[in-house]
């Protein structure tokens, strides 16, 4: 089959189309024929050598998420036959051909979505809901503050928000990708000021008025984080692309009794992929089948320009996802 591989540690360049060992399906596992992926920025830092895949995916393939067919199932799969169009996440390996996937980590495409709509939605959404929802417990009427809200996960996360009844705050590095935002759902957004937005924001909703952030930007926003906050508030901790370190007033954290919580889903064991992609089959197929959610693309690119789809990325010149299609 062909695949992207990285043949080294670097820049987009490292990435080539390969011609790869076909994969085969054991007990209790599903071969899928990928029709569409997405690049997200662990692709990127992997293909960086900084973020190794994870034990059981290929060392050398990137890719987080997936929309094709069922091509053959493994001995004792009975929920999956060949023909089903089904989505979901890996540990890698999804810029190829063909992978295969334990059959509980699948979920069943919305009927309404294509293949290249279906691919932009997993690792987004499903990041989203999990931070946001499950571990960030965020209810109807409170106050988020998304980072970022013209990244997948970004765009996911105004939609979701907005879907079940809370009032989605945001940051972006232009005006134009706040008003886009705006258009899913966002209520109020801010261009930071040298990584400063705790004043605008405050100037908007009031001081001390941030149920929960969700931080996908890391670095020193985390510290304005603090300042927007309400007493007993909660930060999501997803994403470090603005650093790993910052000096943080612990002052703030103990005074206002809040909570910080780090997450990631590609480490996670079986056992909770598997609840992933239940969370995905029950809680948010429905509501794009429904039209509560619809997928961001900001481009289709064919699977052999993955260096080109790295090159904007890593530029920041997409607004939602960048899908790469398998022919």
């Amino acid at each position: 089959m062909h695949a992207i591989v990285v043949t080294r540690p670097g820049g987009p360049d490292v990435l080539q189309l390969a011609t790869v060992p076909d994969p085969s399906p054991a007990r209790g596992e599903v071969l899928v024929r990928v029709r569409a992926t997405a690049v997200n920025r662990a692709d990127l830092l992997q293909r960086m050598g900084m973020y190794p895949a994870p034990p059981g995916a290929p060392a050398d393939i990137p890719g987080l998420e997936f929309a094709g067919e069922v091509q053959s199932v493994g001995q004792d799969v009975t929920e999956w036959t060949p023909g089903d169009r089904v989505f979901g996440l890996a540990g890698g390996g999804t810029y190829a051909e063909q992978i295969v996937l334990p059959a509980r980590t699948l979920a069943r495409m919305p009927r309404n979505l294509d293949f290249v709509s279906a691919a932009a939605v997993p690792e987004a959404f499903l990041t989203a809901y999990d931070a946001m929802v499950l571990q960030g417990r965020l209810a109807a009427g409170e106050r988020v503050l998304i980072h970022a809200v013209g990244s997948g996960v970004g765009t996911a996360a105004v939609q979701l928000a907005s879907a079940i009844g809370a009032r989605p705050l945001g940051t972006a590095r232009s005006r134009d990708k706040l008003d886009r935002a705006t258009a899913l759902g966002l209520v109020h957004g801010v261009v930071p000021d040298h990584g400063r937005f705790a004043d605008a924001i405050g100037a908007f909703v009031g001081p001390d008025a941030v149920d929960l952030v969700l931080e996908l930007v890391g670095g020193d926003y985390l510290a304005e984080d603090l300042k927007c906050l309400r007493p007993r508030g909660r930060i999501i901790l997803v994403g470090l692309m603005a650093g790993r370190r910052v000096d943080v007033d612990l002052g703030a954290v103990l005074g206002k009794r809040l909570t910080i919580t780090g997450t990631v889903l590609r480490s996670r064991p079986l056992e909770e992929k598997i609840l992933a992609a239940r969370a995905l089959q029950a809680n948010l197929v429905p509501l794009f089948e429904n039209g509560r959610l619809a997928p961001v693309v900001d481009r289709v690119l064919p699977l052999a320009s993955a260096r080109e789809a790295h090159a904007l990325l890593e530029r920041n010149e997409t607004f939602g996802k960048l899908v790469l299609e398998v022919p």
